[in-house]
């Protein structure tokens, strides 16, 4: 028997993994803002909840890893999922447990950002975590999306020009990820990433904006690759454009409060 008439598809499955942002510009809240303006069903595991504002991260407090677990199965075991996004993750217990997890779908394609501090240089991983990120958590990756400061605090590489962006990659690649894709929005110039799986090259550049308000560009970027890898693009296809929708995210970002505004997920709604 067919579709009853009138009954819908669903849209593709996304969950994502991370700390909740209390602001609403980064973290679980930026993830799905995300992925329903790139059509795609977003679904959350909450791994801490941070009190954060425009100025910075105020406080920060770790979920128990049972909660973790218990969330990620209530949503994969019942609904399935297509990818997943993991962002905050905070300690070592947390980063074994959501790796225990992955290992356990491996069918669903995972875009790890590591993220390591705020925004404003808040930190959001503890130092004993670092080495689960590398051999628990990034071995299961299919793309992993650091930033040079995450580049660093990982592998030790420090890219001070687009010329290091290769080099940041190989060690990045070296801890196992499938693809590393390394943001290059902190260099001078234009933004350009790098993304490789040690073969392939690709190169991705855009017009830098004048615009300082970018809280929620890696979730962003991030939960966007996601958001299209679940919708059956390749990794080229989905990060080209996850920097695509991330581009037009930051030009239309606008001010919140007294620090540094969001970037703004609906900009395609409001033309």
């Amino acid at each position: 028997m067919g579709p009853l008439r009138g009954a819908r598809v669903s849209p593709p499955l996304v969950l994502t993994v991370a700390g909740s942002d209390s602001g609403g510009g980064a973290g679980i809240q930026a993830d799905l803002k995300t992925m329903l303006a790139l059509g795609v069903h977003g679904m959350s595991v909450l791994t801490a909840v941070t009190a954060q504002n425009s100025l910075g991260v105020q406080g920060a407090w770790e979920l128990p890893e049972e909660a973790v677990r218990a969330q990620y199965r209530a949503v994969v075991d019942d609904i399935g999922v297509q990818a997943v996004k993991t962002g905050m993750l905070s300690s070592a217990a947390l980063v074994e447990t959501v790796a225990d997890l992955l290992a356990g779908t491996p069918d669903a394609p995972a875009v790890v950002d590591p993220v390591g501090v705020s925004k404003h240089g808040d930190p959001l991983l503890a130092a004993s975590a670092l080495d689960s990120v590398r051999t628990k958590l990034l071995p299961l990756a299919t793309v992993a999306t650091p930033n040079l400061d995450e580049v660093a605090q990982l592998t030790g590489v420090v890219v001070e020009r687009e010329s290091d962006l290769r080099e940041a990659a190989a060690a990045v690649l070296s801890y196992g990820p499938r693809w590393a894709l390394i943001k290059g929005g902190h260099l001078e110039g234009d933004a350009v990433d790098l993304l490789t799986d040690g073969g392939e090259e690709h190169w991705l550049r855009a017009p830098r904006h004048d615009n300082r308000h970018t809280h929620g560009t890696g979730c962003t970027l991030a939960s966007a690759v996601a958001s299209g890898l679940a919708k059956g693009l390749t990794v080229p296809e989905a990060v080209r454009e996850a920097k695509a929708y991330v581009t037009g995210a930051i030009a239309a970002g606008f001010a919140l409060g007294a620090g540094i505004g969001p970037v703004d997920h609906g900009w395609r709604f409001r033309g």
